[in-house]
């Protein structure tokens, strides 16, 4: 009698998988290939610390000579970080989209975007030329990474669309590019962009503001709250810029509620610890101290003091990260793609 032989399938279906043995010495990743593009949003910062150090100087008469050279080190860094992101988007460029899918990269993305407008307020006293040129390609690229931005939401997931503060940076950002153009005269092109991002900011407060109603953010992603602050302070500079005082005052008003929000909550904001996304302090607080000194008299008092606490930060928080660039943790941190 011929026996059946034993059905072996639930011993197969147990057999754990098996995977490819990891690589030894481990692969080094090619130069440049993993650069995070968080590590813009501390860059901006720095910028912005520069500009407003400028500014202040300026109403107290004094010579802005330290400022210029810290402005000169700072865009040196920044351009050398901007030729690292070039260099790993050329060898591969389908990674910005891979890049633009986790928060931290997109955000990055967008502020090295900006980081180019606001180099054009650094050159514009040197080669106005050349700064005009700088501002004319940092709106560029700042069009074509929120076209991408979009075409990478349409494509996620329904808890992945929601509106957070870093929509600021990739829908408003452009109002960067409008304060340098004050600085350079193309006031024209200032009006436009104020009148064009203003509805785009208000219609993000008021969804952030239902949002932060609704449900309390997770501690890590609350630094980035503070974003909410920036555009009101770039709408006030512009605005100021542009000869409409009560605008100004009106957005430099609404800035100080959102400052001094974000003053009583900082124990709040800060209650995970150090991350990269400590960067989302530095730019708004560099920015809000230059609208309050542009706006002179009592304001500028006032402004003073909030660049006093700007310098304190901002190059703390700068400077920590990009040391995590450097030692490869800022791009384990922010989920950065290899190109």
């Amino acid at each position: 009698m011929t026996q059946t032989p034993p059905d072996l399938t639930p011993r197969l279906a147990r057999r754990p998988k098996s995977f490819p043995a990891p690589e030894f010495p481990p692969r080094k990743p090619k130069l440049f290939a993993r650069t995070p593009p968080a590590v813009f949003s501390a860059l901006l910062g720095l910028l912005g610390l520069g500009l407003a150090a400028r500014r202040g100087l300026g109403w107290l008469g004094l010579e802005a000579g330290l400022a210029e050279a810290a402005l000169g080190a700072i865009l040196a860094v920044f351009c050398f970080a901007l030729a690292a992101l070039a260099v790993k988007v050329a060898r591969r460029p389908a990674v910005v989209l891979e890049d633009m899918r986790v928060l931290p990269g997109r955000a990055g993305y967008a502020t090295a975007s900006m980081g180019v407008m606001a180099s054009a307020a650094v050159l514009a006293p040197y080669a106005p030329a050349l700064a005009a040129g700088v501002l004319g390609l940092g709106l560029a690229l700042h069009l074509a990474l929120a076209g991408l931005w979009i075409k990478v939401w349409l494509g996620l997931p329904a808890e992945g669309r929601v509106v957070t503060p870093a929509w600021h940076l990739s829908f408003v950002g452009f109002i960067v590019g409008a304060v340098s153009a004050v600085s350079m005269g193309f006031e024209g092109v200032a009006q436009g962009i104020l009148w064009a991002v203003m509805p785009v900011a208000a219609a993000i407060w008021g969804v952030s503001l239902a949002q932060l109603i609704a449900r309390i953010p997770p501690a890590p992603l609350r630094p980035m709250l503070a974003i909410h602050l920036a555009p009101a302070a770039l709408f006030a500079t512009v605005a100021h810029g542009l000869g409409q005082d009560l605008l100004a005052y009106s957005f430099a008003s609404f800035g100080a509620v959102i400052f001094a929000s974000l003053l009583l909550s900082a124990r709040w904001l800060t209650a995970s610890g150090f991350s990269p996304l400590w960067g989302s302090f530095t730019f708004p607080l560099a920015s809000y101290a230059a609208a309050l000194i542009s706006l002179g008299g009592h304001w500028a008092e006032a402004g003073m003091v909030v660049l006093l606490l700007a310098a304190a930060l901002i190059p703390m928080i700068g400077v920590r990260v990009v040391k995590m660039w450097a030692t490869g943790a800022l791009a384990a941190k922010t989920n950065a793609a290899e190109a």
